[in-house]
């Protein structure tokens, strides 16, 4: 969500280039609402359980991106309200450093639009992230007024990627249609299902054992109800034998 000015090229000289440390902490200004909170946290959730059995991406969000080379802890820096770095390790990090990160920019970002951001996020972000981070994929999504668009960057320029029939738009990075949903930007498969949230999976999941233990039950109960059946057959077929027996008693014909 942060502001600042790119340095151009005339301005660093090879005897500027002084790396700085790299465990810089994060640096980014409170959110806008609660709603900009929510959706970050809604994104990062629900990558981060999609993606629960790989470790080669790392995913966060309003986290300092730092990119200067001759970074200063004032200056020139980005804070992306989320943001996926594919072939990454995934461990947790204070901030993202570009120098330490062997020079990885992110693969995708989504800025989300505010009434004081729209127009940096419209104009100065795209520009950074398309002419210098080379950001594969930007995607922008307003909360209240649910304005949303995406770019993929096609020979260095940024082309709209075009809308589905549902309104979503394909990323090729992460495989997964993004589009809203309740008024939520979310995430959606190639064959058109929602990505469910971690916590409907596991009642899902819990549903299902719940389900199969019915019908575990209900197979035992139909079990006993036939052995309970083949039971009192069998003892039916013995009186019939023992009235037979008796009949034949009666009449002389057995000793």
């Amino acid at each position: 969500m942060s502001i600042t000015t790119e340095p151009s090229s005339s301005q660093i000289t090879s005897s500027e280039v002084i790396f700085p440390p790299g465990n810089l902490w994060s640096d980014e200004p409170p959110l806008e609402s609660d709603l900009h909170r929510e959706q970050i946290d809604l994104l990062i959730r629900l990558i981060k359980w999609w993606w629960r059995e790989r470790q080669d991406f790392y995913a966060s969000g309003n986290l300092t991106i730092y990119y200067s080379p001759n970074q200063k802890k004032s200056e020139e820096f980005r804070g992306p309200d989320f943001f996926v770095v594919l072939n990454a390790d995934p461990q947790e990090r204070r901030s993202w450093v570009v120098w330490q990160e062997g020079g990885k920019y992110p693969n995708v970002i989504v800025e989300l639009l505010s009434n004081s951001t729209a127009s940096v996020d419209r104009g100065l972000k795209k520009d950074l992230y398309q002419n210098t981070w080379r950001v594969p994929e930007y995607f922008w999504f307003h909360p209240d007024t649910l304005e949303f668009h995406g770019f993929r960057l096609m020979n260095g320029t940024y082309e709209e990627i075009e809308l589905t029939s549902d309104g979503w738009r394909w990323s090729q990075q992460l495989h997964l249609y993004l589009g809203i949903h309740e008024r939520k930007l979310r995430f959606f498969t190639s064959d058109g299902q929602l990505v469910p949230l971690p916590e409907q999976t596991a009642q899902q999941q819990a549903e299902q054992e719940r389900q199969r233990a019915e019908q575990e039950r209900q197979r035992a109960e139909q079990e006993r109800q036939r052995a309970e059946q083949a039971e009192t057959a069998l003892e039916q077929e013995r009186q019939r034998a023992e009235q037979l027996a008796q009949r034949l008693r009666e009449l002389g014909l057995e000793e």
